[in-house]
């Protein structure tokens, strides 16, 4: 089973328990309000979401982490990896993202799991480039993908969304510089 420790968070892979959690995380429209279309999930979505990540572990050897607090075990939301299917110009291309609980904004929670999963993504798993498609507006992930020295490639429009949006790459070479 894959996990990653960092000083504060537990990545790891989802449990049953998780559902409930992540079904709140997902019923917040402040939480999903950057997230695809914005649209709040199920409880029904949220599990075939984890099912879906837990599904593209088993295909691809990567997927989207449980994020749990090493302090109390409360999971804080999920980080990680996935094939994009869209927008288009970052269809088949490996993503990074993340989407946490409100309540654990603003203290490094993002940034802290963000960067162990890019170092998973490019050192464990020799993926020799990774990307992020981020909603023009969106700060705060904005200011994560800078923390992790990813840089910008280009600004598009989503043409399935409507969103305006900013790509943000980052390869093997410039990740160990």
């Amino acid at each position: 089973m894959t996990e990653i420790h960092t000083p504060r968070l537990l990545l790891r892979r989802w449990l049953d328990d998780d559902v409930v959690p992540l079904s709140d995380i997902h019923a917040d429209p402040e939480v999903m309000r950057w997230v695809g279309d914005g649209t709040l999930r199920s409880l029904e979505e949220t599990a075939q979401d984890i099912e879906d990540w837990e599904e593209e572990w088993d295909d691809e050897g990567f997927g989207m982490f449980a994020v749990e607090l090493l302090g109390s075990g409360e999971l804080a939301g999920a980080v990680g990896l996935y094939r994009a299917d869209s927008p288009p110009v970052v269809a088949d291309q490996v993503a990074i993202g993340w989407r946490l609980g409100r309540q654990f904004w603003g203290q490094g929670y993002a940034s802290e799991a963000a960067q162990a999963t890019l170092e998973f993504a490019l050192q464990d798993r020799g993926l020799d480039r990774v990307v992020a498609a981020c909603r023009t507006g969106d700060t705060a992930s904005t200011n994560v993908l800078h923390k992790l020295g990813m840089r910008p490639a280009g600004a598009y429009q989503d043409p399935d969304q409507g969103h305006d949006l900013r790509v943000f790459e980052i390869d093997l070479t410039e990740y160990e510089a």
